[in-house]
């Protein structure tokens, strides 16, 4: 698989699933030609309580992280119907070669998207209040 340069940003659990190899379709509402490696995205909120974890023959990990790349998967197909257990459409990516990568912090984006990961700009000092300018 060649170096992701897109990136899909996925809710928890599903991005978890995605990466630990569990999860081998991604749902969405819309369909894409895109085929290749894709950074996942992990958003910053859960889809769900994480306490109505329904996969007994999955252990549930104890940390989820959350707002930042998780992994990298291989996007090979974009399909309207599919016997994945994950599959509930109306289209789903199917994933492939999907592995865990160190968290890296980045903001996430609708759609495919370029992450960046530069450090957030920094904002100036706010003015002092200083005699009569602010009287």
């Amino acid at each position: 698989m060649s170096e992701p340069t897109k990136a899909l940003s996925i809710m928890q659990p599903w991005a978890w699933l995605i990466v630990a190899g569990h999860k081998d379709v991604e749902n969405r509402s819309w369909p894409t030609r895109f085929r290749g490696p894709v950074l996942i995205h992990a958003g910053k909120r859960f889809d769900f309580d994480p306490q109505e974890w329904d996969w007994p023959d999955i252990e549930q990990p104890c940390d989820f992280d959350l707002g930042g790349i998780v992994g990298e998967a291989e996007i090979v197909d974009c399909v309207s119907a599919s016997r994945s257990r994950w599959f509930f459409g109306p289209y789903g990516f199917v994933i492939r070669n999907a592995r865990p990568l160190p968290f890296r912090p980045c903001h996430g984006m609708l759609g495919f998207f370029t992450p960046d990961f530069s450090p957030p700009a920094t904002r100036p000092a706010p003015l002092a209040r200083q005699g009569a300018l602010f009287s």
